[in-house]
């Protein structure tokens, strides 16, 4: 019996988007394909204005790194290496960063010390870039629409912590020291009930939502795929150690008060505790994480790696950024009175 016969085959949680993503798809199923993978990567890319958004891009690029992640039980393993596909994800990959480096201003840099890159890290947070998403779910937002939050949400929450992850071993001295701390609570600090993503699963429970990986991928936007894709591209690629590691920082930073506005939203809609745990959990933990994230993790490796100076604080922007554009998103489609999410997917 071959390799490529042992595992039976399971279905695919979502479906593709365009001719590049049912390709890739189809690919790393194991299927035989109907063409050259590059040419349709070529062709997607010369067709769009916004690889950003582009949804059949954005989840060609998602499937492909779900691969790496082992998240997509429909997957082979066997296709994880496969040259076809890693040259494939190298081509996306080019276009999203560039596109993503285009856009986002690239912030002043801070003398290569722990106190300025922190100081310089929590100052760039703390601009109040616009509308707040978490605002409208403490004061406005229906039980409709904070359900749309959590399937927005579940993209990256039911793997929460896993792209920083990818830093640890590329990681020395004191700024590995301060990743593996806060990835260590992210993981629940060895109670498996009180992992993250196993906390936000019960919220998605809890709210009469699917938890299972990737049910909602079909209903969720490019920009919020995008969201998770760029965190996937700064952790693998280590030449983006800075920008993963940059990326943590404001993350954390910008997660305590957000948090505390989401839970209130939920328990203002009749939500119960196993719906705003993960929140609540949230409130108290990324309090001391912002701490660690902009001193210990990103201003030791600067100090030590002056040469990824530059990278952690667009990793920074970019998370701050990107995480907007989702915000918009939300906040535009239901000022209109419209769902947030995929109107193909028949939302």
């Amino acid at each position: 019996m071959s390799l490529a016969t042992v595992a039976p085959a399971v279905r695919l949680p979502f479906s593709g988007r365009g001719p590049l993503s049912d390709a890739v798809l189809q690919a790393l199923s194991g299927k035989p394909g109907d063409g050259d993978l590059a040419e349709q990567a070529r062709r997607a890319l010369a067709g769009t204005s916004d690889p950003i958004r582009d949804e059949d891009i954005q989840l060609a690029l998602f499937a492909l790194y779900a691969s790496a992640y082992g998240s997509i039980d429909a997957f082979s393993p066997l296709k994880e290496w496969d040259p076809e596909l890693i040259s494939t994800r190298r081509m996306l990959e080019e276009h999203f960063e560039q596109a993503l480096r285009s856009r986002i201003r690239q912030p002043e840099l801070p003398p290569p010390s722990a106190d300025a890159v922190a100081r310089s890290l929590f100052a760039l947070t703390s601009v109040d870039a616009g509308p707040s998403l978490s605002r409208y779910l403490a004061r406005t937002a229906t039980p409709t629409q904070a359900r749309e939050f959590l399937v927005q949400r579940s993209v990256y929450t039911l793997r929460e912590a896993d792209p920083h992850s990818w830093a640890i071993p590329r990681l020395h001295g004191r700024a590995k020291a301060a990743l593996v701390e806060i990835q260590s609570d992210e993981y629940g600090g060895g109670r498996a009930d009180r992992v993250h993503a196993t906390i936000f699963a019960a919220s998605m429970r809890g709210a009469g939502l699917d938890d299972s990986y990737g049910a909602y991928v079909d209903d969720v936007p490019a920009i919020t795929i995008a969201s998770h894709n760029m965190m996937s591209m700064f952790g693998l690629n280590r030449r983006l150690l800075g920008a993963i590691v940059g990326h943590l920082a404001a993350f954390e930073m910008t997660s305590s008060i957000p948090n505390r506005m989401y839970a209130d939203g939920l328990r203002r809609l009749g939500f119960g505790d196993d719906v705003t745990d993960y929140f609540d959990e949230h409130v108290e933990a990324d309090a001391v994480h912002e701490q660690i994230a902009g001193r210990d993790l990103a201003g030791s490796l600067a100090e030590d790696r002056p040469d990824l100076l530059a990278d952690i604080m667009f990793g920074a922007a970019a998370c701050l950024a990107v995480d907007g554009w989702v915000g918009e998103h939300m906040l535009d489609t239901w000022s209109r009175g419209e769902s947030s999410l995929r109107a193909e997917a028949g939302s």
